[in-house]
């Protein structure tokens, strides 16, 4: 037993933390009794580690514990040799901790072992209390469920339109080369996924149009600005590259036009996504829930091309998400003001 496992069984954590940790544990990652999991969360999250470790106990798993800041100082230069090697010695690794500044790399260096290894992984960045009790309770078989539907919709379509209020108008074009994926949730070997779950995402072709980003931008810029519904930051995209932002919070303005400008693809459209965690309503300032509202989010910035089968890279990835959209897949509405034409994703019996 390591020392961590030690200090996680003996904090003390809210039970109401506790469904949410029993659904990633059993529902989410379905973690078999001879597997070996690795769990990664540093001081932030340490309550929220401690219920998953205490999930973790309770069926009688083995896993290894790391508290980040016990190995290297944070911001994190390279993700700790003694995470990376445990992990690949593990069938599942979990990771509920709190971004910092300039870390995307070294998650990085994490998921190229997640992927070439092809574990279950649970990517929990920016995990907190409120998520584990909303959108980690969700009943993530239905979420599947829609999730399958709107996959099979999506992975057929050529053209994607969303609207919303704010003043988005936006359309995606699809290529049959670039594969969409299904991340609802329930985590298999083939694609890593964010929990708490709930969406269906590609490469897309092109996109062009008016994004307003009325909910959150992501990586730490979103805890940093928060939920924007009261001062949105409306970008101009075309031919898949950011041409214009505007904001009257100017430095968030300035802060997101660098962030996409890091490298050649930066400011390049890497994924066009719709959520479908329906438990979830509305924007909390938080990117790794609000990503699942159901609707539209799209990210400047690396295009997951390892399971998209996107041909180029770039060092970063930034989301944003919006409100209350409608939504047409090929001319077909699915959605409107947020909410799943359930009728119209159910594909026609013939």
């Amino acid at each position: 037993m390591t020392r961590t496992v030690e200090l996680l069984r003996d904090t003390w954590f809210d039970p109401e933390l506790s469904p949410g940790a029993r659904n990633a544990i059993e529902a989410c990652l379905r973690i078999q009794p001879e597997e070996k999991t690795t769990l990664i969360t540093d001081r932030a999250c340490t309550e929220i580690g401690a219920a998953l470790a205490h999930e973790l106990d309770r069926k009688g798993l083995r896993y290894h514990a790391w508290i980040l800041e016990d190995l290297a100082p944070r911001p994190l230069a390279d993700m700790p040799r003694e995470v990376l090697d445990d992990m690949e010695t593990s069938d599942v690794s979990i990771f509920a901790v709190k971004a910092q500044t300039n870390e995307l790399r070294t998650r990085m260096q994490m998921t190229d072992v997640v992927n070439r290894r092809k574990m279950r992984h649970a990517h929990m960045v920016n995990i907190d209390r409120r998520i584990m009790r909303e959108g980690m309770r969700a009943d993530f078989a239905e979420v599947d469920r829609i999730s399958t539907l709107v996959w099979q919709l999506a992975g057929a379509a050529r053209e994607i339109r969303a609207t919303n209020p704010a003043g988005t108008d936006i359309l995606g074009r699809f290529s049959p080369s670039l594969k969409w994926l299904k991340t609802s949730g329930i985590i298999s070997p083939h694609k890593w996924g964010n929990l708490p779950g709930g969406e269906t995402f590609t490469t897309p072709e092109r996109v062009d149009g008016t994004f307003v980003i009325d909910g959150v931008v992501g990586d730490y810029l979103c805890e940093k600005y928060g939920d924007l519904g009261g001062n949105p930051l409306t970008i101009v995209i075309a031919g898949s590259r950011l041409r214009e932002a505007h904001c009257a919070n100017k430095a968030l303005e300035e802060e997101f036009w660098q962030y996409c400008h890091a490298d050649e693809n930066s400011d390049r459209v890497g994924e066009f996504a719709i959520g479908t965690n329906i438990a979830v309503h509305d924007v909390i300032g938080n990117i790794l829930q609000d990503e699942k509202i159901p609707g539209i989010h799209i990210a400047f910035g690396n295009p997951y091309g390892a399971h998209t089968g996107a041909d180029w890279y770039s060092s970063t990835h930034i989301d944003v998400v919006g409100r209350q959209f409608d939504v047409w897949i090929d001319g077909r509405q699915i959605m409107h003001s947020g909410a799943f034409l359930l009728d119209s994703l159910t594909p026609p019996v013939v």
